[in-house]
Order: structure tokens, then sequence, then C-alpha cells
């Protein structure tokens, strides 16, 4: 895939992006985390061991009684956790690992620090020389963008404001303002999920409320691009393909009033 009038600017809109790789369950794990404690921690001091608990369903029958049913006191899923500070978060169980951060705003690595593309290449590489994964099941890459909206002054407050204008001149979205109109908003919604030959994207949009008093409007775009089937030798070219793919619908929702708000860096 190839980027679309690629831009990078100083304030982007994203808040949260994450990272999720999917594999068959491998209890090999249990025994390799230590290793792998050891060889992240300069950029991953603190860790951490939980378990959740899982939901037992069965079927009694009408004969048979609750205490009779064996119930293994292993029934609960490790989760394994090491953090950068509040901001990065790797998590690790038998057949997963993600990596959440709010820290970064780019993919790519500049002049100013590393991207997210750089602190995944590093938990993964180091993962996979550990645990020998003959395929990742799914890869799965999030954005999730708190925008900006006009504002408007009511005496000495500056609160978001939008009518369904002004909102299309700062947006190409997805939301049905051809029938619903902004000045009786409570919470809209849209959601659409694309296919893009083995890639997949799911796109979100929520506009609303975020407070009982009804004084406080947000906008959120959420990306989930995933793919599904992959060489682990692979993994990178199609985390470069899913960033392109969401950076080229981000960027096609956004208009020049938005853009000229996160100031486009020359």
């Amino acid at each position: 895939m190839e980027l679309n009038n690629y831009k990078r600017y100083k304030k982007p809109t994203v808040a949260r992006v994450i990272f999720q790789i999917n594999f068959p369950n491998l209890f090999i794990i249990e025994n390799r985390i230590g290793d792998f404690q050891m060889k992240i921690m300069d950029k991953f001091p603190e860790s951490s061991l939980s378990i959740r608990r899982e939901l037992l369903f069965a079927n009694i029958g009408p004969k048979s009684k609750m205490e009779e049913i064996p119930i293994s006191e292993n029934l609960g899923r490790k989760i394994w956790q090491f953090k950068s500070g509040d901001s990065i978060v790797l998590s690790i169980t038998t057949n997963s690992l993600d990596i959440v951060s709010t820290q970064h705003k780019s993919y790519f690595s500049y002049e100013n620090g590393e991207g997210f593309r750089d602190i995944i290449q590093f938990a993964v590489d180091v993962f996979l020389s550990l645990v020998p994964i003959e395929k990742i099941n799914r890869i799965g890459l999030k954005y999730i963008d708190v925008c900006p909206l006009p504002i408007k002054e009511i005496g000495d407050t500056q609160i978001p404001y939008v009518e369904n204008q002004e909102f299309l001149d700062w947006y190409n979205t997805g939301l049905q303002l051809n029938r619903f109109n902004l000045t009786h908003l409570g919470r809209l919604k849209f959601e659409s999920e694309l296919k893009f030959g083995d890639y997949y994207l799911i796109y979100k949009e929520n506009l609303g409320f975020i407070n009982p008093k009804q004084t406080d409007i947000q906008y959120i775009l959420d990306f989930d691009g995933y793919k599904r089937n992959i060489d682990p030798n692979s993994y990178l070219n199609v985390l470069d393909d899913l960033h392109i793919l969401i950076h080229n619908e981000w960027e096609k929702t956004l208009k020049q009033p938005v853009k000229d708000i996160m100031e486009e860096i020359d």
C-alpha cells in the first residue's frame, strides 16, 4: 500500500494507539517470560502478573449436583504486564501480545524520538526470538482520535459547539446529518466495516455530550485495522500496511479547518 498525501502535524488528533497480535495458545510462554522481562526491562521497568478469572458454564442435568462438577483451581487466564510509566503498557497472555500507548503521536520515528512502530518492533522482535510462533492468527492496529470542534463563547466561557453545516465544513463524516439536526444532539454514531484485499478496517464515529449537564461535546474517530493469518517474518510489512490504510482514511475524514488547528510540520 502507498501513503496518500502523507503529512506530519504538530498536534495530531490521536489520543490512544493499540497494537495486538494473536497466535495459537502456547504454554511455553510462561517459561520464557522471565527472559523476555530481562530483555525489555530498560524500556519497560515496571511489571506485574494478574489472573483474569474465567466464567464456567455447565449443563449439569436434572439429576446432577453442582458440587459433583470438578473445578480446577487454575481456572483463570494469566496476564503478564510491563509498563513504561503510565503511558505505554505491554501485555502478554499465552495467545496474545498487545501494546497500548497514550504517549505516541507518530507512527514513524523522527528527530524528536521513537515512533509507535519502533516500540512495537522492539517488543515483538524480542518476543519472537524467545517464543517459536509458526503463524500469527491476527494482527490489529487501532487508533482512537479525539478531534477538535468549533468553539462558541457564552459569556466568559468557551464550549465546543456545532451546527450541521459547520460540522460538514470541518469533517467528511458518515454521520446522517442530512436527517438529524445537531441542535437536537444527544449522541450520534456511525460504524462501517471495509475490506481492502486481505485487510479489514472498522471505522467508527461518535459525536455527543460527555457530561450530564450537556455542556461538553466530544467527537471521537476510531480506526481499527486488522489482517488474519500472517507469517511472523512479515509482521512488520503487514503492520506498515495497516498504518497506511488507517492514515489514508484519517486524512480523508479531516478537512482543512482541522488540519490548520493541528499545524502541519514543514
